[in-house]
């Protein structure tokens, strides 16, 4: 082509154009920028190298379908529409499609956006600490910190027996509780600062109240329990009668809860009352090994449809006790030779 500067990195040694191309893609990928920008600089590097047109077409064509917004729909309609067709998409239970609904994104978006606008992170107006919760941060908090060692309880792969008792005497595992029912009450702001005060003291100390006040049944009792089920638990569970578990994970299902397969059947008993039959096998389920009770996942299907809801009614959870019949716990993991209470079941 008799173009101007057409071929002009022709004269360039092949090393040194592969090398600056390479660090182009790396600031590309780096700053996250706009496809548009991908096709300038391919085209650049095209028209340097002198391609001929039938490489410009090649590069072209794909290029404009997906740089195109109306052509970009087009193609994604029909590829989703395709997929959907093939049976090539997994179905969203109605349990799911509730947890999808139920959130809304609010400054933590920007944390998995791959650009965070840090200016708008840090003049967000967070909430303080109530004058109680102050108080129990820098009195009980400061205190439990001071009685544990981390070297010690990294030797003896536990805290120590004073340590668990000043705990479940002063309700540390019963921080999200209302007071209704014996808990503290107290705020997620107060909840993330005992936990972070804790694990800078001690990581095993951290864990060990972060699962009851975040992952444990209570939070689900708290929200979907039955009253007789929330007058039994939840004060239990503040002064530490009952230690939980939130058994979720397995083999291949943790965050991705859609892949659990552990499973419940809904039956009719010779007495006349619904029970469910639990199948499960889950692993690396923290404080279980201590545990009284489990919050488990599981897949529940009603295969004569006795609740009247559909055969298949997706992911739920059941509160387990642990010394029910055919409840097995196992041996302790030994999770990245972190002491934390953690096994099978």
């Amino acid at each position: 082509m008799d173009l101007p500067y057409f071929e002009f990195l022709s004269g360039t040694e092949t090393w040194m154009v592969v090398a600056a191309a390479a660090l182009v893609v790396f600031v590309l990928g780096f700053t996250g920028a706009p496809l548009l920008v991908w096709a300038a600089f391919t085209f650049v590097l095209l028209y340097g190298l002198g391609a001929p047109m039938w490489v410009w077409l090649v590069v072209a064509i794909p290029v404009a379908l997906l740089t195109i917004p109306p052509l970009r729909r087009m193609i994604s309609l029909g590829v989703m529409k395709t997929l959907g067709a093939l049976d090539f998409l997994p179905a969203i239970s109605a349990t799911e499609k509730e947890a999808i609904d139920a959130g809304t994104v609010w400054v933590e978006g920007e944390l998995f956006s791959g650009k965070p606008d840090f200016k708008r992170i840090l003049s967000e107006s967070y909430p303080d600490l109530s004058d109680e919760e102050q108080a129990f941060v820098d009195g009980p908090v400061q205190t439990v910190c001071e009685m544990t060692n981390d070297w010690e309880v990294f030797q003896n792969r536990d805290l120590p027996d004073e340590v668990w008792a000043y705990m479940k005497e002063n309700k540390f595992l019963g921080m999200i509780i209302p007071k209704k029912y014996g808990g503290l009450g107290f705020s997620a702001s107060a909840n993330s600062a005992v936990v972070a005060k804790l694990a800078s003291s001690s990581t095993v100390l951290g864990i060990s109240v972060m699962v009851p006040n975040s992952l444990g049944p209570a939070e689900l009792l708290i929200h979907y329990g039955t009253d007789k089920q929330k007058n039994h638990y939840l004060p239990r569970l503040a002064d530490g009668l009952d230690i939980p578990a939130f058994a979720l994970t397995e083999s291949n299902a943790g965050s991705d809860a859609g892949g659990l397969q552990s499973s419940g059947e809904v039956f009719k008993g010779e007495d006349g009352e619904l029970y469910v039959r639990l199948n499960w096998r889950k692993r690396y389920i923290t404080l279980a090994a201590i545990s009284t009770v489990l919050g488990l996942a599981f897949k529940l299907r009603d295969p004569d449809n006795l609740l009247g809801k559909g055969t298949n009614l997706g992911i739920t959870c059941a509160l387990v006790p642990t010394d029910a019949e055919g409840v097995v716990l196992g041996m302790r993991h030994d999770p990245m030779g972190v002491p934390f209470y953690n096994c099978p079941t």
